[in-house]
This record gives C-alpha cells, structure tokens and sequence, in this order.
C-alpha cells in the first residue's frame, strides 16, 4: 500500500548548515499495517511523514501509494487518499467554522462540492453517526464553532476528519503528545479503535516508547536519516522499553537522546 525507494532529501545543500534528512530510506507497509516510528530529535521521523503527505519532494527516490508512483504529485492532490493528524490539536481543523463545516470539507475530500451542498439532511445524519463513534457528545453540537473545543475534544474531530473517507494511508504525527494523561488516553484507544474498524495502513511517529510498543503491528527506530532498527508484531509483544533504548545504544554506541522517549 506504500512504499518508500531509496529516498533521499538534504537541506541546505552546500552550505555549512547541510543536513542529511533521509539517507536512502527504504519502507514499506502492506494493507492495514500499523507501524509505530520511535528515534531521537533530528532523526528523519517528521521529514518521512511530510515525503508521504507531499508536503516535501524527495530530491532521489521513489514515494509509490497502493500503485501509483506520487514522488512529484502535489500536497493538495494526495489529500484525497492521505490522511493526517498532527501534534497541535489546533493544526487539523478550521476554529472558525462549525463541527459540521469542517466535517463537509473532510468529505469533499473523497466528493468534490461546494461546502453548501456538501450539508444536505443525508449528509449531516451520517456525519451524527459518526461523531458518535467517538463517545463525546459532538454529535449534539454540530453547530458549534471548533474553537471552542477542548484539545482533546478537538484532537478526536481531527482523528474522525482525516479517517472517516477511508484514507488509503492514515499518518499521525505525535497526535498525542500535547495532550494531557487522561485525553492522550482517549486519543489513543479511540485511534486503536478507529484504525482497526477500517483497517488502515497507517505510519505513527511518537516520543512515548510505550505507546510505540502498545499500538501497532510493527515498529521501526529512526536515526539519522535511516532505519536502524525494525521489530515485527511477534518481536514487538516481548520488548520493553529499556530493551528498545539497550538495543539503540547497541547498534549507535551511544544512548538515545531524547528525554521525551525515555520519559514517556
């Protein structure tokens, strides 16, 4: 379903602040696989997820989604098939607009209106169905502005944005972290659930290891650019988080240096 060739991306070619993002990274992901991405800061973990998303041209290398090569295809035009989720609970809806706006602009995604059309009676009972999924009580307040919800309230009608129309790839990109405990909680078992009932390939990047090993199928450690390390569903159920950091500093000769991933 994706799949990542040789790609390579460096920025600030030939000056003294030169650096190597992906080095020649190869991945791949099969229908509904769930694979967790753990590494230290500056790894290459945000630049891979913005490769997938368009947002980032590899300058070599391949970025290929269920067929089709899409290394040069725009951001705006992957939209349709890529689904993502970010860290600041404020970056994937529009605070101005209504539950229900910003809803029909998720689906317009898939089918293509203007945003009055796209709130017709049909379209605003299966958008209740689906606010419901998420156990918030949402679907009572479709006409509230987003703004006014709270980061967790929001991090939810995020998850339910980029996920409803069936994305051929889901990205979350540490969709948990700037929530407190109990909200990073929801966030996560909702995400548990959602991508099980769809069955979506999906690409997570967390600090938090033992999130990394809870979710998921697979999981791969990033550094420098590369994978250095990858553990499959059977490997993942019997490794702790103080194995994960043994096995970095095993194969770097250093420990890892992220307080965030030891702490989490």
């Amino acid at each position: 379903m994706l799949s990542l060739n040789q790609v390579f991306k460096v920025f600030n070619e030939g000056t003294m602040d030169e650096k190597i993002a992906l080095n020649h990274l190869t991945l791949s992901l099969k229908q509904g696989d769930f694979v967790t991405v753990i590494g230290s800061n500056g790894a290459g973990k945000s630049t891979v997820m913005n490769t997938i998303a368009g947002k980032l041209i590899p300058d070599l290398g391949k970025v290929v989604i269920d067929g089709k090569e899409v290394t040069a295809l725009s951001e705006y035009r992957r939209a349709r098939f890529v689904g993502r989720v970010f860290q600041d609970p404020m970056a994937g809806t529009a605070p101005t607009m209504t539950i229900e706006e910003n809803l029909a602009i998720a689906y317009n995604r898939i089918s293509p209106r203007t945003l009055r059309l796209g709130v017709t009676k049909k379209r605003r009972d299966f958008f209740k169905e689906q606010l419901e999924t998420l156990h918030l009580g949402l679907e009572n307040r479709l006409n509230a502005k987003v703004g006014l919800l709270s980061g967790g309230e929001r991090q939810a009608l995020s998850l339910l944005m980029a996920t409803f129309t069936e994305p051929k790839i889901l990205l979350l990109d540490e969709h948990t972290a700037a929530l407190d405990p109990s909200r990073a909680e929801l966030i996560t078992n909702l995400t548990r659930e959602i991508v099980e009932k769809h069955q979506l390939t999906t690409l997570m990047v967390t600090h938090n290891m033992q999130q990394a090993l809870d979710l998921g199928n697979r999981l791969i450690m990033m550094d420098k650019g590369q994978i250095i390390f990858e553990a499959n569903e059977k490997e993942k159920a019997k490794l702790s988080i103080e194995q994960l950091l043994s096995e970095f500093q095993r194969i770097r000769g250093e420990k890892l240096s992220s307080d965030r991933a030891i702490l989490g």
